[in-house]
């Protein structure tokens, strides 16, 4: 793939400045590392006010065609429709969405079941101290039986109230989600779909946006 510069209407990216040449400067990609290449300017080529006339350049770095015109590479391959950067970083949107939704629904899962059975772990070990200590006691015995008739009551409150929380922790996850997981450009949202299916794609299916997500 290569993106063409300079100042003539045939280019990808058209430049109006004086300083710039007809035909400036090629960005072009190489095994998925890109280069900016001088067209032999006038005027020259710069990467970080350095001259150059073959230099890898990333998103960082400041471009100068010239002797004033100042771009970056982000600018440059918006020339394309070219968002694969931005797609790029959605994957790690979907894999934390993924792994965060799975704890919410793990973590809450034991812990209903932690509160279920806590009470009926507490009133065993109350059992076996009325065993040893108030045997002979009708207030012990009487106390060991409220409990016994109060903890599964109890252990399904504590479990049904855990519950109730997975809903709301989860409706929350998927809002940000919609937020974060859109179209870069458009920001149309792209639902539920892995990143890799979606990758499959190409591109944006919306006709008004079309965006390129990657340089395949």
């Amino acid at each position: 793939m290569a993106i063409t510069i300079g100042k003539s209407s045939d280019n990808d990216y058209v430049v109006n400045d004086l300083s710039v040449s007809r035909h400036h400067a090629r960005l072009v990609r190489e095994e998925g590392i890109w280069y900016l290449e001088d067209l032999n300017s006038s005027n020259g080529t710069y990467i970080n006010d350095v001259q150059i006339l073959k230099k890898k350049v990333a998103p960082t770095d400041k471009i100068r065609l010239g002797a004033t015109y100042e771009t970056d590479l982000d600018s440059l391959l918006k020339s394309q429709n070219d968002y694969s950067e931005e797609f790029n970083a959605l994957k790690q949107v979907y894999d934390d969405y993924v792994r965060a939704k799975v704890k919410i629904q793990s973590s809450n899962q034991f812990k209903t079941r932690l509160f279920q059975s806590l009470p009926f772990a507490l009133l065993g070990v109350i059992g076996m101290v009325v065993g040893f200590v108030g045997k002979s006691s009708s207030v012990w015995m009487m106390f060991s039986l409220l409990l016994a008739v109060l903890a599964p009551v109890v252990g399904v409150y504590l479990g049904a109230r855990q519950s109730a929380k997975i809903p709301q922790q989860l409706q929350d996850l998927t809002n940000q989600f919609k937020i974060d997981y859109v179209c870069p450009k458009c920001g149309t949202f792209l639902g539920d779909i892995p990143w890799e299916s979606l990758r499959k794609k190409k591109k944006c299916p919306i006709s008004t946006c079309q965006a390129k997500w990657t340089n395949e």
